[in-house]
């Protein structure tokens, strides 16, 4: 008999004496085979109920159920109670009174009544809800324009009066040829702009309260916003482009023709647009725009472009910046901003002073890479972690500064700023308690891979630990901030809900059992998170899955997680759930298993954060290297029998380490995998590789399609052709590659109905046997 039909025989008698044999059919199911967890969990106004969506019948799709003390087990709520349950519901001074938009309408809520009042509706929806800093003042946006809603005396006025396009007057005042043939030939049409100047002349000299119109011509209009006395509104404008789409064909249609669909903006220098930041001044009925020229370092010329010749003649000139909506005290006596240069590089918080027009610098943060982190989006048009304290003059937010994103302090008159979190971990959310005087914050205080749960109060700012267990704590206070609701995973356990005391070590009561007989009927293992020294001597941290002795086939295969900017070997449930049980096919199998959170990944601090800036294929990829060198020091594996496998930027590092280390990996399967990184989304490719135009070495170096020549091992690639995020088109270019350089050993499966993130389970167990078959052919004795 054939040794390697004999082993897997062998192996998979070994795996059907478990209580549940592991079926790809099955697993792939996901969440089906799995149980849908609970999900989007809220508390009701009054803190007596907790919402959440839910499926725990394997219905079509989620509906909203409620728990409270009492209930054995969550019912199902009506629909019209699901559709108030997730309403953005405004607080007035009045414990009582609350105010929420539904469906472009105006409502007040009585929490002791528990009734609702409709006093505002038209054909015109409204959205933006402010509350004002005067009782009973409301302002809302309607047709891109704000109006005050006095309840107190039930008024209405329309504050703003802006405007697409140019104002007739000064169309009229166009000239051209005919015009002034038609004035100069005709009494008539002289006698008529006569009267229509006399009219105009007529009736500016009486004066009118309501605003004046601003034409903002065919710029992008946006982030309207009011201030809390009613004074000033804020807005942004930005250039008028034409720019050019991708365009994805889809072939599976329900009509039976081809369709085409737009989908995104390639990386390019010609994204970045000017932008302006406007104030209307509402007493004075006037517009006008802030100067950021005087911000400091908007000058500076990134350090990449010295390896340039052409940098050394470049005119120095003020960054592109984008400014976000204004963070306003309760009073509105101070207005906090959070500005970005667009390249990402610079991001400074300002106070702003609306009446003038100026503003005074507070915070600049720069990071030659790109600044991003927990609490601070890497998305130049994001806001991070910004707010006032209960003193009305401090701001907090958070900064990288330390290399971890921290929590910090700013008075603005004493103008100190206060580090408030100290340490070698990460600050992943803020929230300011009911008394504005401490925080709730979640950490990775006791390891990367948890996230924990403290009270950090600022008259005695130590950390008070209120949930540290291993594994994630997705919290959220009850409305008087006595209870906790609590979403919770672990490694092994999916996410379940959760209610406990808020006190120090407190212990949680859980109200939603979510996974199915078919999941528990398995003993899912509990990888273990591992650090191994990369060859640079930064640690890295991985989850490790490996065989009983007895079982081990001496072969590996290396997992790499996708987005890039991701964590996945932490201590909780993990979003590559249907890998985490192929995984565990796997080690059934004998195969041992390593999922590295390479250079790049979320959890680990900025300078991880930042380890792939200009090299994409770089230190992630030797990171790939380094746990398979690990693996073969430690535990027996043959570095003959290696391979890799992941989706998106997982797929991107198969191909580089199957194109730029060809000896390292028997074989691989790359899923949805970029090939070619100027053909990829702006801001995300932007951020780490800046711009093809400006920085064209960057590109080269990180794009398999490249490389595509130094081909070896097996490779298979697998890839969605209506993918609106990695196009098909990327596997198809390189595709061509392989076969104008005579490559013989890879493969491309097709998927028509699935975009970037697979649907369908039978596409799902299509892929996934594939890749299984794969790694069976190469890494198993034949």
């Amino acid at each position: 008999m054939n040794k390697k039909l004999l082993l897997v025989i062998c192996i998979l008698f070994a795996i059907t004496i478990q209580s549940q044999t592991l079926k790809l059919e099955e697993i792939m199911k996901g969440n089906a085979f799995i149980g849908v967890s609970p999900e989007n969990e809220r508390w009701s106004l009054d803190g007596k109920k907790v919402y959440f969506d839910w499926n725990p019948n394997n219905e079509l799709g989620n509906s909203t159920y409620f728990w409270k003390n009492g209930l054995s087990k969550p019912e199902l709520v009506s629909p019209t109670e699901a559709v108030f349950s997730k309403l953005d519901f405004k607080k007035t001074a009045n414990p009582d009174l609350y105010y929420y938009i539904d469906k472009g309408r105006l409502f007040s809520y009585s929490l002791k009544s528990k009734t609702s009042k409709k006093l505002y509706q038209q054909s015109s929806p409204i959205a933006n809800l402010q509350m004002g800093a005067v009782p009973g003042i409301l302002y809302f946006r309607q047709n891109e324009n704000l109006f005050q809603f006095n309840t107190n005396e039930g008024s209405i006025i329309q504050i703003t009066n802006f405007r697409k396009g140019k104002s007739d007057e000064k169309a009229s005042n166009k000239e051209s040829f005919l015009k002034s043939q038609q004035e100069e030939l005709f009494q008539f049409v002289r006698d008529q702009e006569a009267l229509k100047k006399w009219n105009l002349a007529k009736s500016k000299t009486t004066k009118s309260d309501f605003p004046k119109p601003y034409y903002y011509g065919k710029n992008t209009f946006g982030s309207l916003k009011v201030d809390p006395k009613g004074n000033f509104a804020t807005f942004r404008l930005i250039e008028d482009s034409e720019r050019k789409s991708e365009k994805m064909e889809l072939f599976i249609t329900a009509d039976g023709y081809n369709q085409i669909e737009d989908t995104k903006e390639k990386v390019s220098v010609d994204n970045l647009l000017a932008t302006k930041f406007g104030i209307y001044n509402i007493a004075k009925d006037s517009v006008y725009f802030v100067n950021f020229s005087s911000l400091s370092h908007i000058q500076d010329v990134p350090k990449y472009f010295e390896t340039y010749e052409k940098s050394k003649t470049a005119e120095k000139k003020n960054k592109l910046i984008v400014v976000q909506e204004p963070i306003y005290n309760e009073s509105g006596s101070y207005a906090i901003s959070e500005i970005r240069s667009q390249d990402n590089k610079d991001r400074w918080i300002v106070s702003l002073n609306l009446e003038n027009g100026t503003f005074q610098e507070l915070d600049h943060q720069h990071d030659e890479a790109w600044i991003g982190g927990p609490g601070i989006p890497s998305n130049s048009y994001g806001r991070g972690t910004l707010g006032f304290l209960g003193d009305n003059e401090t701001v907090y937010f958070q900064s990288e500064e330390t290399g971890y994103s921290h929590l910090y302090s700013y008075n603005l008159k004493s103008k100190k700023k206060t580090q408030l979190t100290k340490g070698n971990w990460e600050v992943r959310n803020v929230t300011l308690a009911k008394d504005k005087k401490s925080f709730y914050l979640t950490t990775t205080t006791t390891h990367p891979g948890n996230r924990n749960f403290y009270k950090l109060d600022l008259t005695n700012p130590v950390l008070q630990p209120i949930l540290t267990k291993d594994g994630a704590h997705e919290v959220s206070l009850s409305p008087d901030e006595s209870t906790l609701l609590v979403r919770y995973s672990y490694k092994n356990k999916p996410w379940e809900l959760y209610v406990a005391p808020n006190k120090k070590n407190t212990n949680l009561n859980q109200i939603t059992t979510t996974t199915t007989e078919s999941f528990k009927g398995y003993s899912w293992r509990e990888p273990e998170v591992i650090t191994f020294k990369a060859q640079d001597g930064t640690p890295v941290n991985a989850r490790l899955y490996k065989p009983e002795s007895a079982n081990a086939n001496k072969a590996a295969i290396l997992f790499v997680h996708g987005a890039g900017y991701l964590q996945n070997a932490h201590n909780y449930w993990s979003t590559y759930h249907r890998e985490y049980m192929f995984h565990n096919m796997l080690v059934d199998l004998g195969y041992t298993v390593l999922d590295i959170d390479y250079r790049g990944s979320d959890g680990y601090g900025r300078d991880f954060r930042t380890g792939i800036y200009r090299f994409m294929g770089g230190k992630d990829l030797t990171d790939q290297i380094d746990g398979k060198k690990y693996l073969v020091e430690n535990y027996g594996i043959d570095p003959s029998k290696v391979g890799i496998y992941g989706g998106s930027y997982g797929g991107f590092i198969t191909l580089m380490g199957m194109l730029t280390t060809p000896k390292e990996f028997a074989s691989g399967a790359a899923l949805r995998s970029v090939t070619d990184w100027a053909h990829y989304n702006h801001g995300y490719t932007g951020n780490i590789l800046n711009f093809p135009e400006t920085d064209p070495d960057a590109y080269k170096k990180s794009s398999p399609i490249y490389f595509a020549n130094n081909l070896e091992g097996d490779l298979l690639m697998l890839h969605g052709m209506v993918d609106d995020n990695v196009e098909y088109k990327d596997i198809v270019r390189l595709s061509q590659r392989f076969i104008e350089l005579g490559k013989k050993k890879w493969s491309l499966s097709s998927f028509p109905v699935e975009a970037h993130g697979f649907k369908e389970t039978y596409s799902w167990v299509d892929e996934y046997s594939r890749i299984l078959n794969l790694f069976n052919d190469t890494l198993l004795e034949k």
